[in-house]
């Protein structure tokens, strides 16, 4: 995997975290991602870990 490829995983797993935590504050409210506010964290983590190695 190059390093183009894993700073843009980790710029798309930094969005989603941050993304999640907007949504918890009540600032964005998305009704389709709401109930899934955890798994898009875990989602994220995993994005971090793969383009870690």
């Amino acid at each position: 995997m190059s390093t183009k490829t894993r700073s843009i995983l980790k710029v798309i797993a930094i969005l989603i975290v941050l993304l999640t935590v907007i949504m918890k504050l009540d600032l964005v409210i998305i009704p389709a991602l709401s109930a899934y506010t955890y798994w898009l964290v875990v989602m994220a983590f995993g994005l971090l870990w793969i383009s870690s190695k």
